[in-house]
């Protein structure tokens, strides 16, 4: 699926005849030049029109014709259109044109994004960067490359603005893209996150009505869903949720091959209790690894994405779902990034309720045992969020003869510092540090001024980000994905909860078991382990590993000067990886898989 949104002047034409090759559908602004030309599914497109002004929604959203044409009439320019589309459910983008005017914007979830480049000399925009590429004939930014093999994906501000094409740029999250009649462009903000003011019974009511409304959204007018019932707080909530609906309902787990994970156990508790719908546990012995099939992995992708590790496990499970009739799988993702207790949330709690500060940190530290005067010293922190992104970058690479700056790596400060993998080149690690100290010289503002608040939206973008990598594959086998954690109502709802009562130390997902009580058995709340997929991994790794060094035999990481093959090798020849080790192989990964695809000859 993808649509490109085009100005309403003569120009745009030509645009539009350079897009339309390998498009579907088309559909016109009122004067009858071409608005919106792509290909996407029936029933993903709903429009608008009053006078001489229309609107569309692109995506999942519950909206009639009829009401999005109510919405309309509010508009009186496209710059304004924010206000029409207020209350609206779902994951989508929005587009405008009115006036003479075009405004489009897809979600602050990063779930939809939308890209745009200067085409036939206008600006255009899309919903993917890969097809404006295509029409520029572009190169790959081998810069912004060398930023995604860092350990963890980048986060705000790096994947924001940048772009794996030259001369294809992103819109950042959260604003939207206003295209003027002569092809020129603004970016324009229309969303910021809450104040965190709401008490816990009030915020957990909101969260339940976004959450609900989210889910519904992805039940409405369909016969079948699927999804995962891993065992865990997040996916049991939206089975549970999804069981109130009318579709039906079929759940799917992957059987760990560590017997200690609980996982199992907490799942089987709520199949129990969800005797309507179908659940599917393939046979262990069956199933596909992790990292199996890559070297016969097409990508359609337009980034990297991390789910090319559990390609062979996606495959599976759409093949299975369809063959049920399931015509979209939810996801879980998201929940942790909203619900869990991020460390930060403690240096916000100082600020706002600094009386509970102590018991708080004795709690803490009950959990999570740490020295006591490195987390007092990061507490008392007051470093900007462009200064933390300097010292990222100043550390960018590990140095045992370095250590970094203990304010900058408490768990309270902005952000983790990502390394770059043992086997980036240093040529990958310049590239990376220059990206990162040009994004931190023009000193961006944080997304909220708590750097709690900061880390859940930066990493409920992350997740997104990647997210919506995994849809597209996802989609391509016949089984669109949904993530209603990233619905944007349901972000705001969550982001709007006092940090005080979202970040208890002793208490899991506090927000979300008081949202799903009375939905889900309160047995099912109670659970507070997570389960852990370690021992799967150096599974899947010890019998794909001959397969992963093939891989890399001919890789194009290596031929861009990116990637030592010789230290990969001597990496994956290790038979235990450091955890930010296990992490930068996925997104090697992710990249090297991504790049066969994005240099492919044209038409190949």
């Amino acid at each position: 699926m993808w649509f490109a949104v085009l100005p309403d002047g003569e120009s745009g034409q030509a645009a539009a005849s350079m897009l339309r090759s390998g498009a579907t559908e088309v559909v016109s602004h009122h004067s009858g030049r071409p608005w919106l030309v792509g290909s996407w599914p029936a029933g993903h497109l709903v429009t608008a029109v009053v006078a001489g002004a229309r609107m569309a929604v692109i995506g999942r959203c519950p909206v009639t014709a009829d009401a999005l044409t109510d919405r309309l009439r509010r508009v009186r320019d496209a710059a304004d259109a924010e206000d029409a589309l207020t209350g609206l459910a779902g994951s989508f983008h929005a587009v405008v044109s009115a006036g003479g005017r075009v405004r489009v914007r897809g979600s602050a979830s990063a779930v939809r994004r939308v890209f745009h480049a200067r085409i036939g000399g206008v600006t255009v925009a899309a919903s993917r960067a890969d097809i404006l590429a295509s029409a520029l004939d572009a190169c790959v930014d081998e810069r912004q490359l060398a930023l995604r093999l860092l350990a963890s994906p980048p986060p705000y501000p790096l994947a924001d603005g940048g772009c794996l094409w030259r001369g294809v740029h992103a819109v950042p999250d959260g604003h939207g893209l206003l295209l003027t009649a002569d092809g020129r462009a603004t970016v324009q903000r229309w969303w910021s996150p809450p104040d965190p003011e709401l008490p816990l019974a009030q915020g957990a009511d909101a969260v339940r009505q976004a959450l609900t409304a989210a889910v519904d959204s992805c039940t409405a007018d369909r016969k079948t869903v699927s999804s995962d019932l891993s065992g865990g707080m997040d996916s049991t909530s939206l089975c549970f949720l999804a069981a109130r609906g009318p579709a039906r309902l079929v759940t799917f787990r992957w059987e760990s091959v560590d017997p200690a994970n609980d996982d199992a156990a907490w799942a089987a508790r709520a199949t129990a209790r969800l005797p309507g719908a179908e659940h599917v546990l393939p046979d262990r012995a069956g199933a596909p690894l992790w990292f199996s099939g890559m070297n016969s992995l097409d990508v359609a992708a337009d980034e990297p994405g991390v789910w090319v590790r559990d390609s062979a496990k996606l495959a599976t499970l759409a093949g299975m779902m369809t063959a049920r009739g399931s015509s979209l799988h939810l996801s879980g993702g998201g929940g942790d990034e909203l619900f869990a207790a991020l460390p930060p949330y403690l240096h916000d709690v100082l600020r706002s309720h600094p009386r509970t500060v102590p018991g708080r940190v004795r709690r803490q530290r009950a959990v999570q045992p740490q020295p006591l005067w490195p987390l007092l010293r990061g507490l008392a922190d007051r470093s900007t969020f462009s200064r933390w992104l300097t010292a990222w970058a100043d550390h960018l690479a590990p140095d045992p003869a370095k250590a970094s700056p203990a304010r900058f790596t408490s768990g309270s400060a902005w952000g983790t510092f990502s390394s770059m993998p043992p086997w980036a080149t240093p040529a990958a690690v310049h590239a990376a540090r220059s990206v990162l100290r040009e994004a931190a010289a023009e000193a961006p503002a944080a997304l909220a001024a708590q750097r709690g608040q900061h880390a859940a939206l930066a990493g409920a973008q992350v997740c997104g980000r990647a997210f919506r990598q995994v849809d597209q594959a996802a989609a391509g086998l016949g089984l669109p994905h949904a993530a209603p954690f990233l619905d944007d109502s349901v972000i705001e709802a969550a982001l709007s909860v006092q940090v005080a009562d979202r970040g208890a130390p002793d208490r899991y997902k506090p927000v979300l078991a008081t949202a799903m009580r009375g939905v889900v058995p309160d047995t099912l709340l109670s659970r507070t382990t997570k389960g852990e997929y370690t021992a799967d991994f150096y599974f899947a790794l010890r019998r794909n590993r001959a397969a992963l060094a093939d891989l890399f035999n001919e890789s194009r990481l290596a031929r861009a000067g990116l990637l030592d093959t010789a230290a990969l090798a001597a990496g994956l020849a290790r038979p235990h990886l450091p955890p930010e080790v296990i992490r930068a192989l996925d997104n090697t990964l992710a990249c090297e898989v991504w790049l066969r695809s994005a240099i492919r000859p044209r038409g190949g």
